[in-house]
């Protein structure tokens, strides 16, 4: 048995090692110069001839790009801004509208459910793109076309929330609730104080799943922001000019914080949400 635990280990170990080796040569590639760089990767950087030398440690490590990302690039934090804003509104919006529907969903029962959760979830796996031009027409006749809004309200009303939160809610036992009511709690108070603590796990796993969407989306910005300015993070690394590169490298390390910071706080409560933990009858 301890043999196997070994072997198993190993295995874990190796496919975890695989999937953090993108990582780790990017942080690697964002500390080293434009000379350095255009030598390890010059084939795809300026159509050199000859074969690519990636490394996970730089053989004269810089932080040059990390200090002119950080000091004479003002366009980075503007979408560093936009890519909060629009990304914290859309959470906010989808803790109020999504919590809401799914607590409904979870726990009463009222005609035509069943057929109103199946068309959530047929708007739930539908790709981007195919709701994009009647987004676009709406979001047109609103005129809200090329400002924060048009990101933030198709993000706010996404049915994938709503269906990790029904899931968690529905587990919640049935006879808690009726000594709640026995108890002389009304509904609203019985949400509050019930549904809400005891669906937590599934509110904070749909939260940063949201995050995690929103913060890295390209489309609906590509569609629905034409000023620059307006711009959140994930549309400004493709922008970032060839001469560049190594700046490039950098603020991928630095949009990538936030994500990893968030996952590893939240990854507790990510695993029983998406598990549907919570107290059984």
């Amino acid at each position: 048995m301890r043999g196997k635990k070994i072997v198993q280990r190993a295995v874990l170990t190796v496919i975890c090692l695989f999937v953090w080796l993108p990582f780790l040569m990017m942080a690697a590639s964002s500390l080293m110069s434009e000379g350095e760089l255009l030598e390890r990767f010059g084939p795809i950087l300026s159509n050199r001839t000859g074969s690519i030398k990636p490394a996970l440690i730089p053989d004269y490590p810089t932080l040059r790009p990390y200090v002119e990302l950080l000091l004479d690039s003002p366009g980075f934090f503007v979408m560093f801004w936009n890519s909060f804003l629009q990304t914290g509104a859309v959470l906010l919006g989808q803790v109020v509208i999504a919590t809401a529907a799914a607590w409904a969903f979870g726990i009463y029962t009222f005609p035509g459910k069943r057929q109103l959760f199946f068309l959530y979830i047929i708007l739930m796996v539908l790709p981007f793109q195919v709701m994009q031009a009647a987004n676009y027409l709406v979001l047109d006749k609103l005129h809200l076309i090329d400002t924060h809004l048009a990101v933030i309200l198709p993000g706010i009303f996404s049915a994938f929330p709503v269906f990790i939160m029904t899931q968690c809610f529905s587990s919640i036992p049935k006879s808690l609730l009726e000594a709640a009511r026995l108890d002389g709690a009304g509904e609203l108070r019985i949400f509050v104080l019930v549904g809400i603590p005891m669906g937590f796990p599934g509110i904070m796993a749909a939260g940063i799943l949201g995050f995690l969407e929103t913060y890295n989306a390209v489309e609906p910005a590509m569609a629905y922001l034409k000023t620059r300015t307006l711009w959140p993070l994930s549309l400004y690394l493709p922008n970032i000019t060839a001469d560049k590169v190594s700046v490039a490298w950098a603020a991928s390390a630095v949009a990538m914080m936030p994500p990893v910071l968030l996952f590893l706080a939240g990854q507790t409560y990510l695993e029983q949400g998406i598990a549907l933990s919570g107290v059984k009858e």
